[in-house]
């Protein structure tokens, strides 16, 4: 079998792998736009109301913008592979979608990392959340998230962009992802797959951990308010951040121990569990805001954002 040098990339392509029995279906383009309705209504309440231009409103507004790239970044080959049966693409364009797919689901966990830690200021030091959550102090925090995903992901871009490719060109998800694509290498990868396993020790190991410290000192200051009502109150606040960290964690492991332990899956297995752990954030994200944070909406905005 011959090798294909990488310096003819924008003359290859490869071949992804749709779901059997959902061609044109209906039910990933209706994902698709309550995505894409829920977290662009999110933005433009939050950018208008100027009672929400709060620390958590702010985080709340990065999650969306994180959440729409994350959505826009999939949605070209999605809805390609459903309605147009389109499964080649390009080398070029597989190495652009790998680079903001993997960037935007890690700056999701750096997001939701960042609203754990207001969550502990707003519950364990309520009289110091002003000052110590500044506006100022949240846009280096979503500088700093920015640079930190870049800086993640361009050094897994360039190690796998300079190795050959060759053999079969049939990737097993809808998607251009780093474990699926290193698949089609043939060359040592032993480089490609410490730094693959670093990053993900940081981002499904480190970032989850963090979060559930901040917690655990959420809990401890709350079990020290003796009124059962003060109790429920601050953990209800934090409800619906526990619930974005499970909808982006639980799809996530599930992906990564397949990939690890489940080699020989289906693999329908692989391309349906793929398709949750990108769509489920993005989508979910907007509904459990609105329900859990109604005061984000006026009455107005909510039953847009509800779909009811």
């Amino acid at each position: 079998m011959g090798m294909e040098s990488n310096e003819s990339l924008d003359l290859l392509s490869v071949f992804l792998t749709g779901i059997p029995g959902l061609e044109a279906s209906l039910d990933f383009c209706c994902l698709y736009m309550v995505s894409i309705v829920g977290n662009t209504t999110i933005l433009p309440v939050i950018r208008t109301e100027p009672s929400l231009h709060e620390p958590m409103y702010l985080l709340l507004s990065m999650l969306a913008l994180t959440d729409l790239g994350l959505t826009l970044t999939t949605l070209p080959t999605g809805m390609g592979l459903l309605w147009f049966n389109a499964l080649e693409i390009s080398f070029e364009d597989c190495f652009a979608q790998f680079f903001f797919l993997h960037g935007f689901s890690f700056m999701e966990s750096s997001v939701l990392l960042a609203m754990s830690f207001d969550c502990y200021v707003a519950i364990c030091h309520p009289l110091r959340y002003v000052s110590i959550l500044t506006n100022r102090v949240i846009s280096r925090r979503g500088i700093a998230i920015i640079f930190r995903c870049v800086l993640i992901v361009l050094p897994a871009l360039f190690l796998l962009k300079r190795l050959p490719f060759c053999g079969s060109r049939h990737l097993l998800h809808s998607y251009c992802l780093h474990q699926d694509m290193i698949r089609l290498v043939c060359a040592d990868t032993t480089i490609n797959n410490w730094y693959g396993l670093i990053t993900a020790l940081v981002f499904i190991t480190l970032d989850p951990l963090l979060i559930v410290v901040s917690y655990v000192l959420i809990l401890r200051s709350v079990l020290r308010i003796s009124s059962q009502v003060e109790n429920f109150r601050a953990l209800n606040n934090c409800l619906s951040h526990i619930l974005a960290v499970l909808v982006l964690y639980v799809p996530m492991v599930g992906l990564s121990m397949t990939h690890r332990f489940a080699k020989h899956a289906p693999p329908i297995v692989h391309v349906i569990l793929a398709n949750i752990c990108l769509l489920a954030p993005p989508v979910m994200n907007p509904i459990i805001y609105s329900v859990e944070t109604k005061q984000i909406f006026p009455q107005s905005c909510n039953s847009q954002l509800l779909f009811a």
